[in-house]
């Protein structure tokens, strides 16, 4: 599992249960690799519903995952205009997780790639700036095992991913390296998009370490 740390040391960005009794809440954004589409028994088995068993008491973790969206406001079903943008607002995270770019790599999205950093950008910052003042952290793009509905690995890997380092970079926030921690395990992909349970319970795992540490 691969977490790597932009600009700011791993012990200053590691949550910790509170000793008060409160609740530190983790939203979890993203597109329908998120939310769980493709997933066994999507119910249960999505990434946040096993990263919040793997958390465990003190936490609460909601999925504000959103079939098809992507990062990019001109993209063809922008995150920014979908319900759960502001729902995540409402629930006064602690920390956001953002896992998108997948469905950016569409030719008839990534025709706008000139926007991806700024979009990033200000989808940071405008987490950052909630009354409840979250924490923020980027992940980088699953695999993709095979060119579907457009989404490619050459846009995802040789692109997108960069980019997202890069911003990262310049923002100060910790980057989760989940194309890494996917990499290689084709069989965990039953369409080649979505993982299915146990790549879900891989990308669970390689979070929780990323926002506690162990």
């Amino acid at each position: 599992m691969t977490v790597l740390l932009a600009g700011c040391a791993a012990s200053h960005q590691h949550l910790r249960a509170s000793s008060n009794g409160s609740v530190i809440r983790v939203a979890c954004v993203g597109d329908s690799i998120t939310y769980g589409a493709g997933v066994e028994n999507r119910a249960e088995n999505n990434y946040p519903k096993v990263l919040g068993g793997l958390l465990g008491a003190g936490f609460e973790t909601r999925n504000f995952g959103v079939s098809g969206a992507t990062l990019m406001k001109k993209g063809d079903k922008a995150y920014w205009t979908q319900p759960e943008f502001v729902k995540v607002g409402a629930f006064k995270p602690d920390t956001v997780v953002i896992k998108l770019g997948t469905n950016d790599s569409k030719p008839q999205n990534w025709g706008f790639k000139e926007n991806f950093a700024d979009d990033l950008r200000e989808m940071i910052d405008t987490f950052r700036d909630l009354p409840s003042k979250p924490k923020v952290w980027v992940c980088l793009p699953v695999p993709v095992y095979e060119t579907k509905w457009g989404i490619n690995e050459p846009v995802v890997s040789g692109e997108i991913i960069p980019i997202i380092r890069r911003v990262a970079r310049e923002k100060g926030v910790p980057v989760i390296d989940l194309h890494q921690a996917l990499s290689g395990k084709p069989e965990l992909f039953p369409d080649k998009i979505h993982p299915n349970a146990a790549g879900a319970a891989i990308i669970a795992a390689t979070v929780k370490t990323a926002l506690i540490g162990n």
